[in-house]
């Protein structure tokens, strides 16, 4: 990867890094189970993996308050899982069973939880972003004090419509935290071949919007990152852009060969620069917890993913007549 901008890193607890620790673990071992249970034709439709993007979303969740916001693309799982939103009712939705968080009728790509104010991932490139500055509009009208991230991909990066949501968002100071997470491959074509401009982040300076590039394989940066966006944002300064270099070891979907790429290329940077093993360093050579420690953390995360698993396997598929439910809203005429 690049040399990269990058912010002063926080310093933090043994206990936030273990739950670092645990949240990107809590990822890592989902996402390979959905691969197992995708493989045994469980999971239908497409499937994107986050394996290798773990530090990103889990730091901008430890700067994240309650009542902020998130709304991203379709490569979502770890997103779902960051905020708090429950393993089984995450898996039952991948397989499509009446226990997922959208009744099984949204699967890998299109299940929202209001309760933990995650608005969705979107299977349609960028349509996120305007929806994001939206729900940005709506916490500004509402003076509540609320920001949030909105997040797509460096592909998402060169489509039109996030360019007005920026001009929309700069315009109106609206408390949107812009998250490119750029794994440096879109769909399947290398950033240097599809963006005229190194930097992504820089784009925003035509609307006035600041922002920084941070290393996204470093939880610590990225957390210390979001914590500048979000107080710029909390204080009505308006957005803010975050350009987060990270990597996903997995290719666009499960359908992916990824062939675009060596295999040594992506071997390198399991090796170097992966998220967890990041933290695991920290964890051991500062004596925060012993090797025992974190086999009993892993123990117990993958009996959580096992469980879920189970969860969406001894869940019914939906009936036929949950087709025609959810679909039209119950509105009091107006009266004059």
């Amino acid at each position: 990867m690049p040399a990269r901008k990058t912010t002063k890193q926080p310093n933090v607890s043994a206990e936030e890094l273990k739950t670092y620790y645990r949240d990107m673990l809590l990822i890592r071992r989902f996402e390979e189970k959905a691969g197992q249970l995708y493989g045994m034709g469980l999971i239908g439709g497409f499937c994107h993996l986050y394996i290798g993007q773990e530090a990103v979303v889990v730091g901008l969740e430890a700067a994240a308050e309650e009542g902020d916001k998130r709304v991203t693309s379709y490569r979502d799982h770890g997103h779902m899982l960051a905020c708090g939103m429950d393993p089984d009712g995450v898996m039952a939705e991948l397989t499509g069973r009446e226990g997922g968080y959208s009744k099984g009728k949204g699967g890998s790509m299109h299940m929202f939880s209001k309760e933990k104010h995650f608005y969705g991932g979107h299977g349609i490139v960028a349509a996120q972003v305007p929806l994001g500055a939206g729900l940005a509009f709506a916490d500004k009208y509402l003076e509540n004090g609320r920001v949030t991230f909105t997040y797509f991909g460096d592909g998402a990066a060169n489509q039109g419509q996030v360019y007005e949501a920026f001009n929309m968002a700069a315009l109106w100071k609206l408390p949107c935290v812009f998250v490119i997470e750029n794994n440096q491959y879109a769909m399947g074509t290398s950033q240097q071949r599809s963006t005229s401009s190194p930097d992504i982040y820089h784009r925003g300076e035509a609307f006035g919007i600041p922002g920084d590039m941070v290393d996204g394989m470093d939880v610590l940066a990225v957390k210390a990152a979001g914590e500048k966006a979000v107080a710029h944002c909390r204080s009505g300064k308006g957005p803010y852009i975050l350009e987060i270099k990270t990597y996903r070891y997995r290719g666009h979907s499960m359908s992916d060969p990824a062939k675009y790429r060596t295999r040594e290329e992506v071997q390198k940077m399991r090796d170097e620069r992966d998220p967890i093993e990041a933290v695991r360093s920290l964890l051991l050579t500062g004596k925060h917890a012993t090797e025992d420690d974190l086999k009993a953390i892993d123990k117990e995360i993958k009996d959580v993913v096992n469980k879920s698993a189970d969860f969406a396997k001894e869940s019914p598929e939906p009936a036929l007549e949950e087709l025609w439910t959810d679909i039209y809203a119950d509105v009091a005429p107006q009266t004059a």
